[in-house]
């Protein structure tokens, strides 16, 4: 199974990260707004030249997971990040509150409905992780799942369904990264008053947005409890400061790169006997014919 690239932001598997403790801005000797661009157009080149090869193997899919809170940047991050790769060998989902026929399903029917399949990158902006968040935070929603029981277990036992399914994919060759792209308080205010305040953002504004800042402290002790119950060496979360696009986004296309890099992807091989035909075609070709 993949094992998870070393990194500054990798979340360990000891139970010992906390949240509190993760810095949301880059560190002192992080490279400048200019240098970090230049790294992330290397990064992201190195991702479209391995995308053709995962593609032409056919034996493992590459999932991409982003979290964050609002305004952390997920969607300017997957663009830039997959800008240049061929769009016929990704997949992006983007999950929004479920529908009446998801409900009527377990928690991870409605993400393994669109899964990538073998030879693809596969990307969720949000995933099955908000039912361990969103719902954490309003246990209000659970009232629309109609479980059978919903009991003081509930979070252990689905950070343990989790836990069996990624293990399951990965046992499968489906390659996980996940993201949770860690933007301040502070930050994420700024943020939505540039929304406010420039018309041509103003889409992306949502009143509920703000309401939700009311519920911070909540997200962020869910987060905390997520990103230590299901970091893994097979399904790898990375905790990467998002007060700074340029940084983050670089650091996330380089996480990326290094983790297509350790999959020595090989395009297939050709037999002797290919090899032979493929000569004689070669000849016919050539003649004209």
């Amino acid at each position: 199974m993949f094992e998870a690239v070393d990194s500054a932001w990798l979340v360990p598997f000891d139970g010992a990260f906390r949240l509190g403790a993760s810095p949301t801005s880059p560190p002192a000797e992080a490279p400048g707004k200019r240098d970090s661009r230049e790294r992330l157009a290397a990064a992201s080149k190195m991702i479209d030249e391995l995308q053709p090869a995962l593609y032409a193997e056919n034996r493992r899919a590459l999932l991409l997971i982003f979290q964050a809170l609002d305004a952390a940047g997920k969607d300017g991050t997957i663009r830039a990040v997959l800008e240049g790769v061929n769009p016929a060998g990704c997949q992006v989902h983007s999950f929004k509150a479920p529908s009446d026929e998801e409900l009527d399903h377990d928690f991870l029917w409605r993400t393994a409905m669109r899964l990538p399949e073998r030879g693809r990158i596969g990307v969720f902006n949000r995933s099955y992780y908000e039912e361990v968040l969103v719902v954490r935070v309003h246990p209000e929603f659970l009232e629309r799942q109609r479980l059978p029981d919903a009991g003081d277990e509930l979070w252990e036992e689905r950070f343990e369904s989790i836990r069996d399914h990624e293990q399951h994919l990965a046992r499968n060759g489906t390659v996980i990264l996940k993201f949770f792209l860690n933007v301040s308080k502070e930050e994420q205010r700024q943020r939505f008053l540039s929304r406010l305040d420039e018309p041509e953002k103003h889409w992306k504004f949502s009143e509920r947005d703000v309401a939700e800042r009311g519920h911070w402290d909540a997200y962020m002790h869910a987060y905390d409890h997520v990103l230590r119950a299901t970091s893994r060496s097979w399904a790898p979360w990375y905790a990467v400061p998002a007060d700074s696009k340029p940084f983050m986004r670089m650091a996330v296309a380089e996480t990326i790169a290094a983790a297509m890099q350790s999959m020595d992807l090989r395009y297939p091989t050709i037999d002797a006997e290919a090899l032979a035909r493929f000569h004689h075609m070669r000849e016919h070709l050539s003649s004209g014919q």
